[in-house]
């Protein structure tokens, strides 16, 4: 792979089309429509709702790679930067992605959940969690991927996802901007050929990322679950990848984070296209840290409050429930803890000195209270994204 491979221009190739959190099959509509005129474009089975999933074929090369997004519906991130990807594999002036094209198949669905991406839910219509019937297939969405997967027959397959921002890459005050699994494929995780290509993929896309948010790269804990997608494709032995777009300072967005995905997925295309993967970087892999559950959306260290008769000195965490409110997503603050917080970071951190922090005279923090600001002493702090 050389350096010519990799350079390309996101903000060129960013589709304007796509923006925000919420992201439904109104929105895809037109921008199926368009690249129809590019791709082969077809509808492969419907939602319990009856809505249209659809499958995007690109390429004629001998390499296959299948990928798929919003199999949870409020997980958005990746299907804008599979759109974006798409109008570079549509630029026919570009040599590399015509000799890419020529070497690799892309098969892609943009939207598995269409039902789920409407009522932005991570479960589909009827409640259930598609990550987790990969066995039963008791779901039509559910059917319809194993389907496309045993016709398409992938080479490799991207599991495409959005993570809370409440994760930390290893123990250390830097946020998991992006995630990545090669998932087992047995109960003791075994180290097989079928992980390691997979773990090779993975070792380019972070070379790449390091660049730019260094020590922000995070992989999943590997335990088996026979039931997930990932897992039960890597059984299969069809190296699967699982992307997870996670936070960027201050992106609830996820404008930054949808260009660093949109990159990691060329990366991995064209790693796949150009090179032999023989999994030879298994060492490099274990290198990631592995995701932990340190982050918090706000804490307020050393705040001064009311507890009973008296006051203590404690940190108060503040998470942000994610609602879906005409047609707009917004991000409620929440008290989710109440405590000594020492062990726990913030993505924003508001340091009251141990003076007096409350949000009415008549009201007392607790944890679970939706509060939109807090006073520190006489100075007033917005909760707010």
């Amino acid at each position: 792979m050389t350096k010519a491979y990799i350079n390309i221009d996101f903000e060129h190739f960013q589709e304007p089309a796509l923006f925000g959190r919420y992201i439904n099959a109104d929105h895809i509509k037109n921008l199926l429509e368009k690249h129809n005129k590019y791709f082969e474009v077809t509808v492969i089975g419907k939602s319990v709702l009856n809505e249209n999933i659809h499958f995007i074929k690109i390429g004629s090369g001998e390499k296959r790679i299948l990928m798929w997004s919003q199999m949870h519906g409020n997980e958005s991130t990746t299907t804008k930067a599979i759109f974006d990807l798409l109008n570079v594999l549509a630029d026919s002036k570009n040599e590399t992605v015509k000799k890419l094209l020529d070497k690799c198949t892309i098969g892609i669905i943009p939207m598995l959940s269409p039902d789920g991406s409407r009522s932005y839910t991570r479960l589909n219509a009827n409640g259930v969690d598609l990550n987790r019937d990969a066995q039963n297939l008791t779901q039509p969405e559910s059917r319809v991927l194993r389907e496309c997967f045993e016709n398409f027959k992938p080479d490799f397959c991207f599991n495409l996802h959005g993570q809370r921002t409440i994760f930390s890459a290893g123990a250390f005050d830097k946020p998991a901007t992006v995630s990545f699994l090669a998932p087992a494929q047995d109960e003791i995780c075994s180290i097989t050929e079928t992980r390691k290509k997979a773990m090779d993929v993975i070792v380019k896309m972070n070379e790449h990322l390091q660049k730019q948010i260094p020590g922000q790269v995070g992989v999943y804990d590997d335990a088996f679950n026979i039931n997930c997608v990932g897992d039960t494709f890597q059984v299969l032995n069809a190296p699967t990848i699982l992307f997870e777009a996670g936070h960027y300072p201050g992106d609830y967005a996820r404008d930054k984070v949808r260009g660093l995905i949109f990159q990691s997925l060329w990366i991995a295309v064209i790693e796949i296209a150009f090179n032999t993967i023989e999994g030879i970087n298994e060492t490099e892999y274990l290198k990631i840290p592995q995701n932990e559950k340190l982050f918090y959306d706000i804490i307020i260290r050393n705040a001064k409050l009311k507890r009973g008769v008296g006051y203590e000195i404690l940190d108060v965490a503040i998470q942000y429930e994610e609602k879906l409110d005409r047609n707009q997503v917004t991000f409620i603050p929440k008290i989710e803890k109440i405590s000594d917080l020492d062990l726990f970071f913030g993505h924003k951190e508001i340091d009251a000195h141990e003076q007096l922090v409350f949000n009415d005279v008549n009201v007392k923090l607790k944890e679970g209270l939706a509060i939109d600001f807090v006073f520190v002493n006489t100075e007033k702090h917005s909760l707010l994204v």
